[in-house]
């Protein structure tokens, strides 16, 4: 019987080494590809294909004869980047007849233009969705605990961790969700469904500050704050305007409700629980 041939498209980052190392052992019978604009040498039965979405003639060759893919979106946040590759590796992967396709999306995805922070997911699911895909399976992921604790880091040693609303989060840890695709991607009848792998709970702004007061030793209390008063908060504290941007679209994106949701679905892809976010915020800060 043919081994069966599982692609990661974005085997570079953190998600997709994570993904590689869990379908080695999930499936050491599977044929993995690993994809990713600089393939590194092999690990293992492991293949390392050249695949870069900013240069989609090179997804034919990356993509050909898979029998799974998983799609990873590219980390490049610069309004419109991340939407074009979306388009590109969806319809490479379409075009080189994939069996089934998995494409890592986000929670709270819905329509929304450029340059929201979600509308490269939301590009990438609507045109999945829209395509000739044979089969598909779509696994969105909650916002990344680790993401939050760096992004939260100034915040802290100013003494008030800001928002722009106090929306709840199912912070969720890169390796709760890496373990949740590849579980996907190493089992079977996923066709048509859509997954959210989030934290196992949703904490309050209060909540995540007094996780993150408790880590630092000092008080650090939570604040809502207008948009306008944050760009100016931001810019006093140095921040360049297109990071400034960055991280107001990111709390935009958090204010909306976008990640105030908790499934089950990590544990039931992956057979573990996923972490609490006290958990991930202990092991980053040892």
């Amino acid at each position: 019987m043919r081994a069966v041939k599982i692609g990661i498209s974005g085997a570079g980052g953190t998600i997709g080494r994570g993904v590689v190392a869990g379908l080695q052992a999930r499936s050491p019978d599977a044929d993995i590809i690993a994809i990713s604009r600089k393939p590194e040498a092999p690990a293992g039965a492991v293949q390392g294909r050249l695949g870069d979405y900013d240069r989609p003639e090179t997804l034919a060759a990356a993509y050909a004869g898979l029998d799974r893919l998983l799609l990873i979106p590219g980390a490049d946040l610069r309004p419109g980047v991340r939407s074009r590759q979306a388009v590109a590796m969806v319809d490479a992967a379409v075009a080189a007849g994939v069996g089934h396709i998995f494409l890592l999306s986000a929670t709270g995805t819905r329509e929304e233009a450029e340059p929201a922070m979600g509308a490269a997911y939301w590009t990438g699911e609507h045109r999945l969705l829209r395509s000739d895909a044979r089969r598909w399976t779509i696994l969105r992921m909650s916002f990344f605990a680790e993401t939050f604790v760096q992004m939260s880091q100034p915040a802290v040693q100013m003494g008030m961790v800001l928002g722009l609303a106090d929306t709840r989060m199912s912070l969720v840890s890169r390796a709760d969700v890496a373990a949740g695709l590849a579980g996907a991607l190493a089992g079977e009848n996923h066709v048509g469904a859509i997954y959210n792998l989030t934290g196992p709970a949703a904490l309050s702004g209060a909540e995540r500050a007094a996780a993150l007061a408790d880590a630092a030793g000092k008080r650090v209390p939570f604040e809502v704050v207008g948009e306008d008063r944050l760009r100016s908060m931001l810019a006093q504290g140095g921040l360049p305007p297109p990071m400034a941007d960055m991280m107001v679209g990111m709390l935009a994106h958090q204010a909306s409700g976008a990640y105030d949701i908790v499934t089950g679905d990590v544990e039931m892809l992956s057979g573990r629980v996923p972490k609490p976010f006290r958990d991930v915020l202990a092991a980053s800060a040892a």
